[in-house]
């Protein structure tokens, strides 16, 4: 992937920039692997509001990501490279030795031709491959990690992010997460070697309000400007300050420094914070 920048022709020309899609090798996707995806707004399945500033946007398909990859033990050949348009990272189409069809996040490096495979056992560590934690050595970068054993890819799946496995000692692995966040994870958990691809994504300047509207983001207003019964921050004459001590969200919680992270038996795992202690 690489980010084309066009000659500034107009306000939002001059500070945007665009996906070149040079990696893409088929843009149709495969109709078997798609189901239509209905718009929800960030409503759930109460009609309330719960991601807010989303809703409208282009039209999209879903399409069918295996993430538990449990075709185990039978060679894959990788057909093409795909857009997903609910994503960052590209997709490859993966055709297996009986016929199958599937999809699975592309790592960086992976192209067109190469095999892949998905097993329990000792394979070798080459990109896209699937197997256990406890078969993949210290110092190798993974992806699609699985919090609990066959879970499925749960972590580590946008575009550019990897883990690196620290180590691999008794019944859990050391692993580094892109966050910093040091964890274990049990060793009959399911990794992809590799790091996802398409890591130029962030450098994207979208330019202009309307490219986010294209990708389903409404605009967002400050709590300030808002009347108090829509937002703590709301009320006053004029440009008044928030008149309070510190930030909140529109449920009246602290915004900003505040851990909101409660006690959770996964705390034991959890060797360091991706924050310092204070």
């Amino acid at each position: 992937m690489g980010i084309r920048i066009y000659k500034p022709t107009s306000p939002g020309r001059r500070i945007s920039s665009v996906d070149d899609f040079s990696d893409i090798t088929k843009w149709e996707p495969e109709k078997s692997l798609i189901v239509i995806k209905k718009r929800k707004a960030g409503r759930n399945n109460q009609g309330k509001i719960t991601v807010r500033h989303r809703g409208g946007g282009a039209k999209r398909f879903y399409r069918i990501i295996d993430f538990k990859r449990l075709r185990l033990d039978i060679p894959a050949t990788v057909a093409a490279i795909e857009y997903d348009p609910n994503r960052n990272a590209r997709i490859a189409l993966l055709q297996y030795e009986d016929g199958v069809k599937a999809y699975i996040i592309a790592p960086n490096g992976l192209s067109v031709g190469a095999t892949v495979l998905s097993s329990k056992e000792k394979i070798d560590i080459s990109v896209g491959n699937r197997l256990l934690l406890k078969h993949i050595p210290a110092g190798i970068m993974v992806y699609e990690l699985e919090i609990n054993p066959g879970r499925g890819a749960q972590i580590v799946r946008s575009a550019g992010l990897g883990a690196k496995i620290m180590s691999v000692e008794g019944d859990y692995a050391l692993i580094k997460l892109p966050s910093g966040e040091i964890r274990k994870f049990s060793t009959l958990c399911m990794a992809t070697v590799g790091q996802v691809g398409n890591a130029d994504y962030r450098l994207i300047r979208w330019g202009k309000a309307g490219r986010k509207r294209h990708l389903g983001w409404r605009p967002t207003v400050r709590g300030k400007v808002m009347n108090p019964v829509d937002h703590p921050h709301g009320g006053g004459e004029g440009h008044t300050p928030i008149g309070m001590k510190h930030p909140k969200t529109p449920q009246g919680k602290p915004a900003l420094g505040v851990r909101t992270r409660k006690k959770k038996p996964s705390d034991r795992l959890i060797t360091q914070r991706r924050y310092a202690k204070k």
